[in-house]
């Protein structure tokens, strides 16, 4: 099993998944193409969304091929090489996902070796559910189950307080709520500018912060970068 799960495309003050794409590079060294799952784009088309990630893909020599003009989306799945899935709203992805029922065969390629590149809604999928997105629903999925790559859940973007001022629910706040609804599941809070590295039972966590990872019953955990992750890889 090999994924690249990754908190966020873009840094603030930086051109689009400019800070990610050496590691992207060096992750699908031995690809010529990608499958590409634009289907979290919501105010934009899903043909602008696969012209923008294929322009940074030149940088690399990658092809991008956009899920969304295969005649058979299950079949291109079977046979990519690797595949990318975009960042944007998790609901509106994984409503798509399932209408073409796309779970399946993924998680039967990724089990079998097959690269796969998520950045936020992308790595949201990657888990068992997307219960712990930070989106709006704004479309209704068939259910919150994904791809179940992973054992654990994400919650990208991560943040540690609100802005001066507001008084709603941290970020943490909410992850305990989930954490008590559901003992005995890991959520990794992935602060931006980092991502975690997948290789087969074993995972590291990569960028210039650190992770918090949060269970029932357990004090929160700062993980520092680098730091092998195995621990969460045990399906709970």
């Amino acid at each position: 099993m090999r994924l690249l799960l990754i908190s966020n495309s873009t840094n603030a003050g930086e051109e689009y998944l400019k800070y990610p794409i050496g590691d992207i590079a060096e992750f699908l060294s031995c690809a010529n193409e990608v499958l590409f799952i634009p289907y979290a784009a919501v105010t934009f088309s899903y043909d602008e969304y696969a012209a923008k990630v294929q322009r940074r893909f030149d940088e690399i020599d990658i092809r991008v091929r956009p899920i969304h003009r295969e005649a058979d989306p299950v079949r291109a799945v079977m046979e990519a090489e690797a595949v990318v899935v975009g960042g944007g709203n998790t609901f509106a992805l994984i409503k798509k996902m399932q209408e073409q029922r796309l779970l399946g065969p993924l998680h039967e390629r990724i089990m079998d070796g097959l690269p796969y590149v998520g950045w936020s809604a992308g790595s949201n999928v990657a888990c068992p559910t997307i219960r712990t997105t930070n989106d709006m629903p704004i479309v209704e999925p068939e259910s919150f189950r994904a791809i179940g790559a992973v054992g654990f859940q994400i919650n990208p973007h991560y943040l540690d307080a609100n802005p001066v001022g507001h008084a709603g629910e941290t970020r943490e706040q909410r992850i305990e709520e989930f954490i008590a609804a559901n003992p005995g599941v890991y959520v990794a809070g992935l602060r931006e500018g980092c991502m975690l590295h997948v290789e087969g039972n074993g995972m590291t966590l990569k960028g210039p912060r650190p992770m918090r990872v949060f269970r029932f019953g357990e004090a929160p955990r700062e993980i520092e970068p680098g730091a092998d992750l195995s621990f969460l890889m045990e399906k709970a």
